[in-house]
């Protein structure tokens, strides 16, 4: 620097750095205010236009949505559905997932009646879960049947269905005199009836809910095995009591499928060698009316079950056939011998198992499990009685595990009169009270404060959804499913619409949260997204996964996952996926040539966290009825 004869800098050159440092703070502070302004806009959610039209045909440009699906404040996804009535749509064709055949329409993979032939059918082996090899995987697209329409609203749902949905009379002819489903033009109509409950399923429930309260908040969930088409979970839902109900895919057509047509919770599912897939102590209550379960064979072992997934002081309900038999044993087509020893036998296998004789009165039987085993271990122990306690289980596991004739343990517990596990808040509170299993530390990594910090977490992600989805209070949708449960935040979060959802929790998850789930009031299973869920195709109206592709990416290829989402997925139906960008991508990759509109946007806390959220919308189109074989 140029300096005088006393050493001062010059003058000039001292104007000149001020100069040069007012302009270096101008130019970084414009910069500044518009990186906060270009921050600010990318955080604003992309508007969702409700009103225009969705392609109808799979392979046409959809003016809703910019090519290639990439984030985009202009870009506008349709959630509407735009098919409640007849339509003649012409499949599309060239995409890079073709249409399976017409005959694929009610693909359910791992039920396929054709594969299970290959095992014995000794205590119903054939109708488990056996999924297709990798020899056996399909790559196409499975079709609506030809003019499908829109699934009516809830709660019009739950009495009413499209014939041309689900075209399958059989159900209407055998079971006419016990009212389960009747033709009624162009739809099936559901007047409630069941083969034990004539006069409807309400009237049947008023009849349980005056011998057991089902009203007052303390039954929240029950189990339903051989559900039929679910007539008994779907008026249950009117007393705040959610229900999984279950059957297998048999001679009964579609029954599952209707119900959850209806907007009623059901899966494929069969009491046989393996262990239902939900967790120990889930259900409330239990009920079985003429599901022809053999309780009393086997040593009990279907019974030994039951007591798994029922709480300390649940419920096992039984109506039909042994109950009232000196009535019904003409009709029944069987001696008075016969039946007063299969109810013997149940009887007796109940005792055993702790439980005590609750009521019976005219059709039904009702049991009670003990609020916990210190006396039943006691008795074991003076009297050797048969079946024991197990030791050394995982008495929630659930996926692929055989059932054992030994009784589940209870959590211990320090006096008679105290709640294995602890007791439950009554419904409504349950939802958002903290779970016992995580109250007591019996999840590694979980505490109380996690849990709320989950539900708020929760709360803001649904808050931001409902701006990007405008449908989703208004009753758009009304199955809803997510992959990746956690502690069921999601769930709870929409706790107030006419919703109701499947929590799945990875079978291979590092924390078992399905027992929290289950805890909280709410249902769910443990699912390997690696195959295929039990339920039939068309059965979901959103489906949720957050993270569910950064686990399983380095486990399976993840085009199957997508195609059974697609499979499972009800045409013009939703679906959000969380994820990492880069996982996204791949996602995106290939939702490209599946017919869906896609777009991802930002995380709901901006555009500078990793994360982000792909919706997608499945667009709608149907089978070519010259496809079937």
């Amino acid at each position: 620097m140029a300096r005088d004869n006393n050493g001062s800098p010059k003058i000039h050159q001292l104007d000149s750095n001020r100069w040069s440092v007012t302009y270096v703070l101008v130019v970084v502070g414009l910069c500044i205010t518009f990186y906060i302004l270009g921050a600010w806009q990318n955080t604003t959610p992309p508007t969702l236009d409700p009103t225009s039209n969705l392609a109808t045909n799979a392979g046409c440009d959809c003016p809703c949505l910019r090519p290639g699906g990439s984030s985009s404040t202009n870009a506008v996804l349709d959630f509407d559905a735009h098919h409640e009535s007849n339509l003649n749509v012409t499949p599309a064709t060239n995409d890079k997932f073709p249409p399976c055949d017409l005959n694929f329409s009610e693909y359910t993979p791992c039920h396929d009646r054709t594969r299970g032939r290959r095992f014995e059918r000794a205590m119903l082996v054939y109708r488990e879960r056996h999924c297709p090899g990798n020899d056996e995987l399909i790559r196409c697209l499975i079709p609506a049947p030809p003019k499908y329409k829109t699934p009516f609203k809830w709660p019009q749902s739950r009495d009413y269905a499209w014939y041309d949905n689900i075209p399958h009379k059989e159900l209407s002819i055998e079971k006419a005199v016990q009212n389960w489903i009747q033709v009624d033009g162009d739809r099936f109509r559901f007047p409630g009836g069941g083969t034990m409950f004539p006069r409807g399923a309400d009237a049947y429930i008023d009849d349980i809910n005056a011998l057991i309260s089902l009203t007052d908040g303390s039954i929240r969930t029950a189990i339903d095995t051989g559900c039929g088409v679910a007539s008994w979970g779907a008026y249950l839902l009117r007393r705040d009591i959610v229900t999984m109900s279950f059957a297998p895919r048999d001679t009964h057509e579609a029954q599952v499928q209707f119900a959850l047509e209806r907007g009623v919770p059901a899966m494929i599912g069969v009491m046989a060698t393996q262990r239902l897939p939900y967790p120990a102590r889930a259900f409330d209550m239990a009920h079985c009316s003429r599901c022809l379960i053999p309780w009393h064979a086997f040593d009990g072992l279907y019974l030994i079950e039951v007591d798994r997934v029922l709480r300390p002081g649940g419920f096992w309900i039984l109506s039909g056939p042994p109950i009232h038999w000196k009535k019904y044993y003409q009709g029944w087509e069987r001696t008075q011998e016969d039946l007063k020893n299969e109810q013997d036998s149940i009887e007796e296998v109940a005792k055993r198992l702790c439980w005590k004789k609750y009521i019976e009165k005219e059709d039904l039987a009702i049991w009670q499990k003990p609020f916990n085993h210190m006396e039943c271990i006691e008795s074991r122990k003076i009297y050797e009685t048969t079946p024991q306690i197990c030791k050394k289980d995982n008495a929630d596991a659930g996926w692929y595990k055989k059932m054992e004739a030994c009784i589940t343990p209870l959590p211990e517990v320090s006096s008679p009169d105290e709640v294995a596990g602890e007791v439950l808040e009554k419904w409504p509170e349950r939802a958002f009270a903290v779970p016992p299993r995580i109250s007591r530390g019996t999840i590694p990594g979980l505490d109380s404060r996690k849990f709320e910090e989950d539900n708020a977490m929760w709360k803001e992600r649904v808050t931001h959804y409902k701006k990007i989805i405008l449908p989703l209070p208004k009753g758009r949708y009304r199955n809803v499913m997510d992959m990746n449960a956690n502690l069921g935040g999601f769930a709870a979060a929409l706790v107030k619409y006419p919703v109701w959802v499947m929590n799945v929790v990875p079978a291979s998850s590092n924390q078992d949260t399905l027992g929290v789930i289950y805890e909280r009031g709410f249902i769910g299973t443990y699912q390997d997204w690696c195959e295929a869920f039990s339920t039939y195709p068309r059965t979901y109206d959103l489906i949720h996964a957050d993270g569910v592709f950064s686990i399983y990416q380095d486990r399976c290829d993840i085009t199957y996952i997508l195609l059974e989402m697609d499979r499972i997925l009800r045409p013009e139906g939703t679906v959000i996926v969380r994820d990492t960008v880069e996982v996204l991508t791949k996602v995106q990759a290939i939702t490209d040539g599946m017919r869906w509109n896609n777009q991802i946007i930002d995380h709901e806390s901006g555009p500078f966290n990793p994360e982000k959220i792909l919706v997608a919308v499945k667009t709608y189109w149907t089978a070519d009825p010259s496809t079937q074989q």
